[in-house]
């Protein structure tokens, strides 16, 4: 597999302010939450032609912190922010199988199968939207890396593509927690040979999930058109609507 540091020289995005940030594929990108991205931040995601948004927490989540940077309007304008959330928080199956929070790819395929209209929504949102797109979730990493694996499956990724991209995100927002001055509760930093041993404990769950799911059938079956699909391929493909 491509070393991790050129992976990421490679697929890594730089704007201002912006956590666990990276290219998934053609016109469309990952990160941790928007609230994290300065003023700077977003003028530079609009000059990289992103035009999209797209929010997968939960309307509690999307507060802002003492801690995130002040961001005005004028910053901001030209991007439309769309929510579009993969979860139902309060949902009994849920919180059984997962805990807290979504945080091990072992739970992706119960995810797909409890929550399958509202992923698709987020496809839709997708397929719809102006220009290049951005999906966030919290850390970047779960949420956001189920719609990375679909959109991987879509666009013909390899084994090695799908393993790489959960391994940025994981070890993006591991690095986050490193310089965070509040420990995360539930997510703590872990050094390297914790995080390798982690990685390794899930690599064989994350494959199981992709070889599991056709993200094209899945999508159609649950409501979006050819149509919605083609306009999918082609964001993944480079091609991306101003």
């Amino acid at each position: 597999m491509e070393g991790i540091a050129a992976a990421a020289q490679h697929f890594g995005v730089r704007w201002d302010g912006a956590v666990n940030a990276w290219l998934i594929a053609g016109g469309v990108y990952r990160m941790g939450r928007r609230e994290w991205l300065s003023e700077a931040g977003w003028r530079q995601m609009y000059d990289d032609g992103v035009r999209t948004v797209i929010d997968l927490r939960s309307l509690a989540e999307g507060q802002r912190r003492e801690t995130d940077p002040l961001v005005g309007a004028e910053a901001m304008a030209g991007i439309d922010v769309v929510h579009c959330p993969t979860e139902d928080p309060v949902n009994g199956e849920f919180t059984a199988l997962v805990g807290p929070y979504l945080k091990d790819p072992a739970h992706y395929a119960d995810y797909v199968r409890l929550f399958p209209e509202k992923l698709a929504a987020v496809f839709a949102a997708i397929a719809a939207a102006r220009g290049k797109v951005v999906v966030h979730c919290s850390a970047g990493r779960d949420r956001s890396g189920i719609i990375a694996v679909m959109l991987q499956d879509l666009a013909g990724a390899t084994d090695e593509d799908v393993l790489r991209g959960y391994e940025l995100g994981a070890r993006g927002i591991n690095d986050r927690h490193r310089v965070h001055p509040a420990p995360h509760t539930h997510d703590p930093y872990l050094d390297e040979p914790a995080l390798e041993a982690l990685l390794e404990s899930r690599r064989a769950s994350l494959l199981a999930f992709r070889h599991s799911l056709d993200t094209a059938e899945f999508l159609q079956a649950n409501g979006l058109s050819a149509g919605g699909l083609a306009a999918l391929r082609a964001k993944l493909g480079g091609s991306a609507t101003p």
